[in-house]
């Protein structure tokens, strides 16, 4: 691993945060940045760790539990589809679930004794490919969430290639009229338009780790 490469994009990355909030009159620590690990070795972590990353994103419930279920350093999100029938995997080690995005998994996840706070997912750009509450099922999702779990915000991922900064604003004003603070958007090729919409999480993979890789 080239650890010179990583640092150089972490601060980078780190830069372009402060830069997108400089823009839009927001505080650097009102961001959260979630690097998603879930390509790279798990020989990365203790430099991670060293560099001062905080959290960190891995999208398999299996997959995670292996790599990221001794870690305690790191506060670790589940970011990605979550089957049903995993749900209790993902329990064993995710602080915290960025994809509750229908009701039977809200029933799985209610059934269990441990309950980590969640996003409600929203599918804002209406993409079939996508996972997610539909804009209008939103806030009902969020009260029924809130019966079992405390719900952290919204989570949606902007279409590639599409209008990005109309799907971070639409979701800013799903998250007013359900009442909660938290969003989470914003990976590599959106971060930073996310950020100036209102992103509290952004999930970075990709800009952190190019190169790093050998």
């Amino acid at each position: 691993m080239n650890l010179d490469r990583l640092k150089a994009n972490l601060d980078d990355v780190r830069r372009r945060i402060d830069a997108a909030c400089r823009r839009a009159g927001r505080a650097t620590a009102d961001v959260l940045l979630v690097v998603v690990t879930k390509s790279a070795p798990t020989g990365v972590f203790p430099s991670l760790e060293g560099l001062g990353v905080s959290d960190i994103g891995e999208n398999r419930a299996v997959e995670g539990l292996d790599r990221v279920g001794p870690l305690r350093a790191f506060r670790r999100h589940m970011i990605g589809h979550l089957q049903t029938n995993k749900a209790r995997k993902a329990l064993e080690w995710a602080d915290v679930i960025h994809s509750v995005d229908r009701p039977s998994l809200l029933a799985e996840l209610a059934r269990h004794p441990q309950k980590p706070p969640v996003f409600v997912q929203v599918n804002v750009s209406g993409e079939q490919s996508k996972g997610g509450y539909g804009p209008a099922e939103a806030e009902a999702a969020v009260q029924e969430a809130r019966r079992s779990h405390e719900v952290l915000g919204l989570m949606t991922m902007a279409p590639k290639g599409g209008d990005a900064r109309a799907c971070f604003r639409t979701l800013r004003g799903l998250g007013e009229r359900c009442g909660v603070a938290g969003l989470s958007m914003g990976m590599t090729e959106d971060f930073e338009a996310a950020v100036e919409e209102g992103a509290t999480c952004v999930r970075i993979g990709s800009a952190i780790f190019d190169g790093v890789l050998l």
